[in-house]
């Protein structure tokens, strides 16, 4: 195992030698190379052994997750420094490795040179018969041990460089911090839209109905008073208010069934999205596999809501009035993927039901993508291991 792990040094090592133009480039556009470099080097350091975090959500590219680390202090006092110290030594170990590995070779194989007539010279050393080549092979050997052991060495070196940055402001608990003052701050706007949401359909929906029905009960009230004998304009009433009655009853219903439906709680998350489906004005085809047993109830909401915003969404927006659903649930895990060929150009901005739903994904350890060139459809790609992470 540590023969590995001096192997995988030595490597990375050799590797930062031949990338060092590269870096000597980026020093152009330091700030924003810096990051990139600072999170390779992060990455190499666990190759090798060394635990360090990763800055970097998985689910984040690279252009996401440098824009808004170019605004965070740590940036400054720990990328730039680890930046600055990955090209130093990355120069170190060209020089190194160059001259070391090319001399240690030279002087390995000098008999193989004496043959054709070459005199392989290493520095001062030149060797004048077969004798001395032969001598120069075990020197060469050591040589390159020598120089193994300096690659080594300036690995050690960057580990510790990187540590001694990393602790000096704790970047990776102020980055995780960050991370976690977002997500709650995106969890509250859409827990505060999901609130308007239930108090506008409320308002619009069964309150108004209800306002309907107290108003045809008092105008009956009033016709059997003034009129006993107009029994049709009593029953005509009667039934309008019986009407909006219902029309109440049913919205009362759907406001419940968005905040959590009843078959997802008592069938599972399958039957669930069928129910979705079927009520749904789309023409929705449905694949699903596997048993949702294993699903945690978190788990389970999530994805059906992810289900539903999604159809919504198509229904308002896409164009098209079907859609597809494959569903796919594991022992470990559940997948999911609502696809429709409308006009595309959907995107997960602040605020929108969409970024509140890919917080709800990754508050269960799951996340949430959408694909949507314009005038390519929409594709909706969710995932979440079947017990949440806490």
């Amino acid at each position: 195992m540590a023969q590995i792990r001096i192997a995988r040094r030595v490597l990375t090592e050799c590797i930062a030698a031949m990338a060092f133009p590269i870096l000597l480039l980026s020093i152009l556009v330091a700030p924003v190379s810096a990051p990139v470099v600072a999170e390779t080097d992060r990455s190499r350091a666990r190759w090798c052994g060394v635990e360090t975090m990763p800055l970097k959500p998985s689910d984040h590219s690279w252009a996401q997750w440098v824009a808004p680390r170019l605004r965070s202090r740590s940036m400054w006092r720990t990328d730039l420094p680890v930046f600055v110290t990955a090209v130093l030594l990355s120069a170190l170990s060209l020089l190194v490795a160059f001259f070391g590995f090319i001399g240690a070779a030279a002087l390995v194989f000098s008999p193989v040179f004496w043959l054709f007539g070459v005199a392989a010279q290493v520095g001062p050393f030149t060797p004048e018969s077969v004798r001395e080549t032969l001598l120069a092979m075990p020197a060469g050997i050591v040589f390159g041990a020598v120089t193994t052991t300096v690659l080594t060495g300036t690995s050690f070196l960057r580990d510790l460089l990187l540590r001694t940055f990393s602790r000096s402001r704790d970047p990776d608990l102020l980055a995780k911090l960050e991370e976690l003052r977002t997500s709650r701050a995106s969890l509250t706007a859409a827990f505060e839209f999901e609130r308007q949401r239930i108090e506008r359909d409320l308002h619009d929906g069964a309150q108004q109905e209800l306002v309907a029905v107290v108003m045809r009960l008092g105008m009956l009230e009033a016709t059997a008073t003034a009129a006993a004998a107009d029994q049709e304009r009593i029953v005509r009433l009667a039934r309008q208010a019986q009407a909006h009655a219902e029309r109440a009853l049913e919205r009362l219903r759907d406001t419940v069934r968005d905040i959590h439906p009843r078959e997802l709680s008592d069938l599972g998350l399958i039957a669930a999205v069928r129910e979705l489906a079927a009520r749904s004005p789309l023409r929705v085809e449905l694949n699903s596999t596997g048993d949702d047993a294993q699903l945690s109830s978190p788990t389970a909401t999530a994805v059906y809501f992810t289900v539903s915003e999604a159809l919504t969404n198509i229904s308002k927006h896409a164009g098209v009035g079907s859609a597809r659903i494959d569903l796919r649930c594991a022992t470990t895990d559940v997948h999911v993927r609502v696809h429709d060929d409308g006009v595309g150009g959907a995107r997960i901005y602040a605020g929108s039901g969409l970024a509140g739903l890919r917080e709800r994904m990754r508050s269960v350890g799951g996340n949430l993508e959408i694909l949507s060139p314009p005038g390519g459809g929409t594709l909706v790609v969710a995932s979440a291991p079947s017990q949440p992470p806490w």
